[in-house]
């Protein structure tokens, strides 16, 4: 089993700035890939920004320059820097994992933090 805690979620006001954190725990022998995906309501699910082992990041053209993606692999965490925020970055954010176990991928999420940007 594994489980993703999910963390830093909250209202804040625009310009404001937040961190999201995703520790993973369980039956993980190696994490490949970590990311924040978003869904507003009555939108779908989108990438919001993804970091590989090696440090290599991807980030959706909207929070380029805003968002920073990170990793602690010791801790097999994931952290997510938003600054500047905007209304528009209103959503319930979501953790995936791709990891291995006993040499099989598996791809996991996380149950989601709320983020509000509002005045």
């Amino acid at each position: 089993q594994v489980q993703l805690v999910e963390s830093g979620g909250g209202l804040v006001q625009p310009g404001g700035s937040l961190r999201l954190s995703c520790a993973a725990s369980g039956s993980i022998d190696s994490i490949y890939n970590m990311g924040w995906y978003r869904q507003a309501p009555g939108k779908q699910r989108e990438l919001v920004a993804a970091i590989t082992s090696g440090g290599t990041t991807d980030y959706r053209a909207s929070v380029k320059g805003r968002f920073t993606i990170s990793r602690d692999n010791a801790k097999n965490t994931v952290y997510l820097q938003m600054n500047s925020l905007k209304p528009e970055d209103t959503a319930v954010y979501y953790c995936n994992v791709g990891y291995y176990s006993d040499y099989i991928p598996y791809d996991y999420w996380g149950r989601g933090t709320q983020v509000t940007v509002s005045s």
